[in-house]
């Protein structure tokens, strides 16, 4: 059994900072790439930023220079590092990371609960 468990959500005002964090617990063999979604009311979710193992990421446009994203592979934690945030940034942000448990050789992706971000104008 493998769990993501998120927090540091909240509300703050435009201009604001917020830190995600996310840890995965359970039976992991492997933890590969780790990333942060993130849906808006009547959208779709959209992948936000992710993370290789050796620490290569990757971000959607309209966070760049604003977002960053990291993680602790002794800890299998990941971080999203949220400034300057605006109002279009409010959302359900979600962890995601694809993990091979033990006893198997098998990658599957996993979620985590989510964690409400609301940035106020």
């Amino acid at each position: 059994q493998v769990r993501l468990v998120e927090s540091g959500g909240g509300l703050v005002q435009a201009g604001g900072s917020l830190r995600l964090s996310c840890s995965a617990s359970g039976s992991i063999g492997r933890l590969n790439t780790m990333g942060w979604y993130r849906q808006a009311p009547g959208k779709q979710r959209e992948l936000v930023a992710s993370i290789t193992t050796r620490g290569n990421s990757t971000y959607t446009d309209s966070v760049k220079g604003r977002f960053t994203i990291s993680r602790d592979n002794a800890q299998n934690t990941v971080y999203l590092q949220m400034n300057s945030l605006k109002p279009e940034d409010t959302a359900v942000y979600y962890c995601n990371a694809e993990i091979r448990v033990l006893s198997s050789y098998v990658l599957n992706t996993y979620w985590g609960q989510g964690t409400q971000v609301t940035v106020s104008s």
